[in-house]
């Protein structure tokens, strides 16, 4: 019998639980957003770190002042752990950055569920 690596990621009625995460940027005086990436998996936990990898590309093309918050937020393990509880529990998580020219907005959240 096979097992689930992530045990958190089962739901007794429908099976394996899935996780989107997505980041995008939003220029100020644009009519559209721009895709920034998209990554579908089965944990809560493999969500939260794809949001830290962009998080971290996002951070390093800003300058020193606007990448501040997303460079305390890398390192807060509390808001991560929050961010888990958040997924977990079937509702979203974002977290906004921005600089002079736009708002660089990152989420997680089930698949399938409100956020």
């Amino acid at each position: 019998m096979l097992t689930p690596q992530h045990p958190e990621a089962l739901d007794a009625d429908s099976g394996p639980l899935h996780y989107r995460s997505q980041a995008a940027a939003y220029p100020s005086h644009a009519a559209h957003s721009i895709p920034l990436g998209t990554h579908d998996t089965t944990s809560p936990r493999l969500a939260l770190r794809w949001l830290q990898e962009r998080t971290r590309h996002i951070t390093d093309q800003l300058d020193a002042a606007y990448a501040q918050p997303g460079l305390h937020w890398l390192i807060d393990e509390a808001e991560h752990e929050r961010a888990l509880a958040h997924m977990t529990a079937g509702t979203g998580y974002q977290l906004t950055l921005h600089d002079e020219n736009a708002h660089y907005v990152l989420t997680a959240h089930r698949m399938g569920a409100a956020s």
